[in-house]
């Protein structure tokens, strides 16, 4: 059992269909503050300020903690969530034809081991079809995902090549962490 420290409905889900065992609680962490042009750096400080935060907040007495967070990244951009429809457009539009990275940072604490990973899965998208995308934006899908990216929903049609692990690229290297546990 492990305290997941992230509100992400998608993280707790790859944590299930692995069998891992969890509690999920967290405190926010302010990721506005993070300033950098380094996709791996930001993705860092994000996940070190969460995990800071939850680990005084929770310890790891009770049980082992569990933070990570994800940025995609395109066309050199840092691509953050979308704080609305029209925004989440220009974002994917970004990422529509090109080379996407998605890079995950996970930090996992227990009494006897700390874990630091950062892991990240490219993807060559199709160029999106304007009425899906639409359909897409419609659905507010796109909301509280880095990127406004699905890799599971939405963008699953359109990938042409992929390397990496899907987990990474939904927001939990699932695969390295059940070799650690």
């Amino acid at each position: 059992m492990l305290r997941l420290a992230s509100g992400s409905i998608t993280r707790a889900e790859l944590l299930k269909n692995a069998g891992i065992e969890f509690i999920q609680e967290s405190v926010d962490f302010d990721e506005d503050s993070i300033i950098t042009d380094c996709p791996k750096n930001f993705v860092y400080q994000a996940t070190h300020g969460k995990y800071e935060i939850n680990r005084r907040t929770f310890g790891i007495d009770d049980y082992p903690l569990l933070v990570a967070d994800t940025v995609v990244t395109s066309k050199g951009h840092i691509l953050r969530k979308a704080r609305c429809a029209d925004e989440a457009r220009n974002i994917l539009m970004t990422q529509s034809g090109n080379i996407t990275s998605i890079i995950t940072c996970m930090i996992y604490e227990d009494k006897s081991k700390k874990i630091i990973d950062i892991s990240s899965t490219d993807y060559l998208f199709a160029e999106f079809e304007d009425k899906e995308l639409d359909k897409y934006l419609s659905s507010g899908d796109w909301r509280g995902k880095a990127g406004a990216c699905m890799v599971e929903g939405f963008c699953k049609n359109y990938i042409k090549e992929v390397k990496g692990y899907e987990s990474t690229a939904m927001g939990l290297n699932t695969d390295l962490l059940k070799a650690f546990l």
